[in-house]
């Protein structure tokens, strides 16, 4: 039991900058304090006392603003950072040397029984208000953006971005932090070629205004009608 609050001490020390000592991680790390809790939680609920499980996580609940639920299965070494808004489903797995920020939700879809929520592998980071929902694996060294939405089964060492979430990239190493900010942004790329299409549509437009209009044609005789002339 110590050696895996040293791992989890351990994980917030490394990947949290904001972090000074030890002993501020033990008594002000929220993420922590809901890993710490979960794992006597997540004892009670695999030995079928449910109702105690769920006082504890509750209890966790109200002083971090974290809910995992007791059935789900934490890894060592997971950092929850800030944490504020997060969700873990019963059925969710989260890997060793995972890190997830505030208000991350791992979810089901409402329409899957048994298992029904994602399973995270090793290594893998999540955005904060990513949400990775249904009973599908992100492999491992995953990333993904900040409020991404995930449907499908991500391949490892890859990160993935937008509504619904897609593959921008496949890296053949292990990834390092997650880059908020250099990462593509499918909604400015689509804003981008919109803007393309309609300079092109603008060009035409003008090249049919330039055209000179024909004279009027007028016919002799009773009932003669005015040919009308071409807008301008």
């Amino acid at each position: 039991m110590f050696d895996s609050i040293k791992r989890d001490i351990q994980a917030v020390r490394e990947r949290d900058p904001a972090v000074r000592s030890n002993l501020e991680t033990l008594l002000l790390s929220a993420g922590l304090h809901a890993i710490l809790l979960h794992r006597p939680a997540h004892w009670l609920y695999q030995h079928k006392r449910y109702l105690s499980a769920r006082f504890i996580s509750q209890t966790a609940r109200f002083m971090t603003g974290i809910e995992i639920h007791p059935g789900a299965k934490i890894g060592s070494g997971v950092l929850i950072d800030h944490g504020a808004g997060v969700v873990i489903g019963e059925t969710a797995e989260v890997g060793d040397g995972c890190t997830i920020y505030q208000g991350v939700t791992l979810g089901g879809t409402g329409k899957d029984k048994g298992k029904r929520h994602p399973t995270l592998g090793k290594n893998v980071t999540v955005g904060c208000g990513a949400k990775i929902l249904g009973p599908f694996k992100v492999a491992d060294g995953a990333r993904v953006a900040a409020n991404a939405v995930v449907l499908n089964p991500l391949p490892p060492d890859c990160t993935a971005v937008g509504v619904p979430a897609r593959v921008a990239r496949i890296a053949g190493r292990k990834p390092a932090g997650l880059d908020h900010v250099h990462i593509p942004d499918p909604v400015s790329q689509e804003i981008c070629r919109l803007h393309i299409q309609l300079d092109r549509l603008e060009k035409r437009l003008r090249q049919l205004e330039s055209i000179k209009p024909k004279e009027p044609v007028w016919l002799d005789g009773p009932g003669a009608v005015q040919q009308p002339e071409r807008i301008k």
